[in-house]
């Protein structure tokens, strides 16, 4: 019994992100091309975790940094890059030949697929098995799955934007380097606890904000592309 409610536990945060970008999508995208972009953003998982324990293998023998600068090198250079960087790929490959990739809200709701399959496999090995899941599974359905949601808006976002509206190099850039960057300062704060308590209590706080201000961020930019997509349908 303790299993499965760690696993439903587990699920339950992704699934209730899903339902609300795909209650927000008023022109519903066919299920096999969704279930494709859930099924692409969890298989990166095995990949991602070969790639990030070979990097903290190399850089960190294996070990979990203790530093400032060993934690914010950890946070950019081991998790957000390859992380954000195998999905954006995961969203070409289900976006690049898909007919379906009409409207500017797409690019969000099939970039949310991606994220949400990653964060949901990412969250059952967190959550399953482990001492004290509850609280585990609590905190990350706070935080950790819905910045993987957040980071996912703000690729698709600009991932529409590029295809529908401005083909320059800078909004190219973006694509990757906006939710690089906020998923690189989240995990930055999230990871400097192992610094010091003292450290690790003021970015506490500094990331609950930052949470904050990155989903106000994320809603805004989800918000203009479906007031576009009314305005150029309606």
């Amino acid at each position: 019994m303790t299993y499965t409610l760690s696993i439903i536990a587990a699920l339950l945060p992704g699934i209730l992100l899903w339902l609300y970008i795909w209650k927000k999508d008023t022109k519903k995208e066919p299920f096999k091309e969704l279930l494709k972009a859930l099924l692409y953003g969890a298989g990166l998982c095995i990949p991602v975790a070969f790639i990030e324990y070979g990097l903290l293998y190399f850089f960190f023998g294996g070990d979990s940094p203790s530093t400032l600068f060993g934690t914010t090198f950890n946070a950019f250079f081991i998790a957000a890059i390859p992380e954000e960087t195998f999905k954006l790929f995961a969203l070409w490959l289900v976006l690049r030949k898909n007919p379906y990739f009409d409207e500017h809200f797409d690019g969000i709701v099939y970039a949310v697929c991606v994220g949400l399959g990653f964060a949901v496999i990412e969250n059952i090995g967190y959550v399953v098995g482990q001492d004290g899941w509850a609280t585990i599974a609590l905190s990350r359905a706070l935080l950790a799955v819905p910045g993987h949601y957040a980071f996912a808006v703000m690729m698709g976002y600009y991932y529409a934007v590029y295809h529908f509206v401005d083909k320059s190099p800078k909004t190219a850039v973006k694509i990757l380097l906006v939710p690089v960057l906020a998923h690189g300062i989240y995990d930055s704060l999230a990871m400097s606890g192992a610094v010091n308590p003292v450290i690790g209590g003021i970015a506490f706080f500094v990331l609950i904000y930052f949470c904050i201000k990155m989903h106000r961020m994320a809603y805004n930019q989800l918000s203009k592309l479906i007031s576009k997509d009314r305005d150029i349908f309606c």
